[in-house]
C-alpha cells in the first residue's frame, strides 16, 4: 500500500511517517500552506496529479481538509484522518459524511458527537508518542543538565486571543457575562460548559459584534465558533497564568514558550524549545511538568501528556476524563482538581524524589507498552482494511 501524507505544522507528522514505514507501508509527503482548507482549486489539481502518478491508495492527514475529500471522492481512494484538536471547527462541514473518508479521533466526546450525527466511518483512537526516537535522543545527549528545572511548563499562554480584542468593543452586560463564563469555566475540572453558556438570547445579541465566518458547506454555529476559538483561548490563558503566577509565589518555576512571560515576574523565562531536539530533554530531566489542557478538548488526552510520559518525565496534570482509561493517578502520573492542590501536590512531590522518581518510571513503562505511534498507526490499518473490506 502506498500512501499520500499531506503534512502542515502538527507535531507529530514525523514519528507517523517513521510508524508507517516501521509497518511496511510506502509513503511520500506533500507540503503546502493553505489559505482555506475546504476549497483550493490549484491544490487539488496538484493532489490529484501527484496520485495518480504516484499510484498512490490512500491520502492520510493529522486533522481534516475538506478538499481532500473532494479529490478522493473523484478517485475513488479513502481518505483517512487522525485528529489532535477538538473540536476539529474543518470537521462541521457536510463533507465529512463522503463515503471516501475514514475518520479517527482522539478525543471520545468528539466521536461520540459525530456518531450521533450518522457519521458511520470514525472510531476513537487516542493520541501517541515516539518513545524509541526520544530514548535515542536521551540516550545520546551530553547537555541534559542544562534542562533541570523544579517545576517546567511546556507551552503557550495564548496572550494574543480574539477576546482580548474584541472585549473593548462589546456592552458592559455581554462583557460581564462572557468575563463570569471564562471565570467558571476555570473552576469546572474535566469538562466544558463554556458553548452551555450561551444562550439564544446572548447569541443573538453577540452577533451584532462578532461576524461568523464559514464556508457554504460548513455546518458550524456561532456558539460553537466562539466558545471555542474565543472563549476557550481567553479561558486557557487566564488559567495557565493564575496557576504559574501562585506556583512561583512558593517554586522554582521555568517556562518554555513563545509567548510573553514578563508579567510572571517571578518565573524564569527559558526560551522556546525545539520539539524534536529540545522538549524530551525538558521532560526528562525537570522534577515536575505541568500539562494544563485547554477546555476545548472535552475529554481527550493531549499530545502534551503523551511526550512528557513518553520521555520519563514525571507528569502533574488537570483532570481530564479519559485519564482513568488508561492511567491510574498518583502511580503513573499526578491529577490536579484546582490551583490550590496543584500547588500543594508540587509541594509534596519536590520533597519526596523517590516516589516522584517511581511514578514517573511507572507513566514511561506503562506508555513504551501500550501507547507508541506504531501501535496506534497498526491499529488504525487495521481498522481501515476490515472497514473497507465490508464496503466492497
Amino acid at each position: 500500500m502506498r500512501i499520500l501524507v499531506y503534512k502542515w505544522k502538527a507535531y507529530n507528522y514525523a514519528d507517523i511517517c517513521e510508524a508507517f514505514s516501521g509497518l511496511g507501508y510506502e509513503y511520500i509527503t506533500v507540503e503546502q500552506d493553505l489559505d482555506h482548507y475546504d476549497e483550493d482549486i490549484a491544490f487539488e489539481t496538484k493532489l490529484l496529479e501527484m496520485i495518480q502518478k504516484e499510484r498512490c491508495d490512500i491520502v492520510f492527514t493529522v486533522n481534516y481538509f475538506a478538499l481532500v475529500t473532494t479529490v478522493c471522492m473523484k478517485l475513488q481512494i479513502p481518505y483517512v484522518v487522525w485528529t489532535c484538536d477538538n473540536p476539529l471547527i474543518s470537521m462541521y462541514n457536510q463533507k465529512v459524511f463522503a463515503p471516501c473518508n475514514y475518520f479517527f479521533t482522539f478525543d471520545k466526546t468528539n466521536y461520540l458527537e459525530f456518531k450521533g450525527m450518522g457519521l458511520e466511518q470514525i472510531w476513537y483512537l487516542p493520541l501517541a508518542v515516539n518513545t524509541e526516537r526520544i530514548r535515542y535522543l536521551l540516550e545520546h545527549c551530553e547537555d541534559l543538565i542544562a534542562y533541570e528545572n523544579d517545576i517546567a511548563f511546556v507551552g503557550s499562554l495564548y496572550e494574543r486571543n480574539s477576546y482580548d480584542r474584541l472585549r473593548p468593543e462589546l456592552p458592559e452586560y455581554l462583557r460581564g457575562y462572557f468575563d463570569a463564563a471564562i471565570w467558571a469555566q476555570q473552576c469546572v475540572n474535566g469538562g466544558n460548559i463554556l458553548e452551555e453558556m450561551l444562550t439564544v438570547p446572548v447569541l443573538e445579541e453577540l452577533q451584532q459584534y462578532f461576524k461568523l465566518e464559514k464556508s457554504k458547506d460548513s455546518f458550524s454555529d456561532l456558539g460553537l465558533i466562539f466558545s471555542t476559538t474565543v472563549l476557550g483561548f481567553k479561558t486557557a490563558a487566564e488559567q495557565r497564568r493564575r496557576a504559574l503566577l501562585e506556583l512561583s509565589k512558593k517554586y522554582a518555576v521555568t517556562i518554555y514558550s513563545n509567548s510573553d512571560t514578563r508579567d510572571l515576574f517571578l518565573t524564569r523565562y527559558g526560551g522556546s524549545l525545539d520539539y524534536w531536539s529540545e522538549m524530551p530533554k525538558v521532560f526528562a530531566a525537570s522534577k515536575i511538568n505541568l500539562n494544563f489542557t485547554i477546555p476545548n478538548i472535552k475529554s481527550g488526552l493531549p499530545l502534551r501528556i503523551w511526550d512528557v510520559m513518553g520521555s520519563g518525565g514525571f507528569l502533574m496534570t488537570n483532570f481530564q476524563a479519559e485519564i482513568p482509561y488508561y492511567f491510574e493517578n498518583k502511580k503513573d502520573l499526578v491529577c490536579f482538581e484546582s490551583i490550590g492542590e496543584l500547588t500543594e501536590l508540587c509541594g509534596y512531590y519536590l520533597t519526596h524524589e523517590e516516589e516522584r522518581r517511581q511514578i514517573a518510571e511507572n507513566g514511561y513503562q506503562k506508555v513504551c507498552r501500550y501507547h507508541t505511534c506504531e501501535q496506534r498507526i497498526g491499529q488504525m490499518m487495521a481498522i481501515l482494511e476490515e472497514a473497507k473490506g465490508k464496503a466492497v
